[in-house]
């Protein structure tokens, strides 16, 4: 299905420039969400995932639009635009459909396994997510060009998968290992594994 989309002139858009346009407006929504979550003195941010409560697992919807301050989303801002924009450039169907199953898979695994009475919040899971789907799908495509991406994509970020282990206090690395788990899933339920025709018998 091919998602670009035609302008009035009946002009196709290039797929980057539907890429800026979407990663953009993600992003700027989850500052504008920010500002209200400050304007409501940080009271959005009771809506993150509280493991194993019943009222915590809304917090799977809400949790990587939430964000423990402009500190917490500015670190989260360029992944995000970076991870997003080269998803985005194999279609919006793409991206969404491996933002929803990293959000899912990544919301619920922290839903099952983070500490009592903790609060999980941020994109830092769709982060992770985005980050093993672009290093694998190569794997499960076998195409040449994704593969590449992926060892790019690797020498540049490839370090902070050091985040899905424990270790710094306040960090949710349950929401980075299950958000990465969610992208590597996707990686392998979206692949188009370019399966032949069937022989025809006479």
């Amino acid at each position: 299905m091919n998602l670009e989309q035609k302008s009035p002139a009946g002009e196709v858009t290039p797929r980057w420039i539907q890429a800026v346009s979407v990663i953009g407006s993600f992003v700027a929504a989850l500052w504008v969400i920010e500002l209200v979550d400050m304007l409501l003195s940080n009271r959005l941010d009771r809506e993150g995932i509280e493991p194993r409560e019943a009222d915590g697992l809304l917090g799977i919807l809400f949790a990587p639009l939430l964000h423990a301050g402009w500190g917490h989303l500015a670190a989260n801002t360029l992944p995000l635009l970076v991870l997003g924009f080269l998803i985005l450039l194999s279609g919006i169907g793409t991206w969404v459909a491996v933002t929803l199953i990293v959000w899912g898979v990544g919301g619920f695994g922290t839903w099952l396994t983070g500490g009592e009475n903790t609060i999980h919040l941020g994109a830092s899971g769709l982060i992770f997510g985005w980050l093993v789907y672009l290093l694998v799908r190569g794997l499960f495509t076998g195409r040449p060009g994704q593969i590449a991406l992926g060892v790019v994509v690797l020498l540049v970020y490839g370090s902070v998968l050091w985040g899905v282990f424990p270790g710094q206090e306040g960090i949710s690395w349950q929401g980075h290992l299950f958000g990465a788990v969610g992208g590597a899933i996707a990686a392998w339920l979206l692949a188009e594994r370019g399966n032949k025709d069937p022989q025809r018998t006479r």
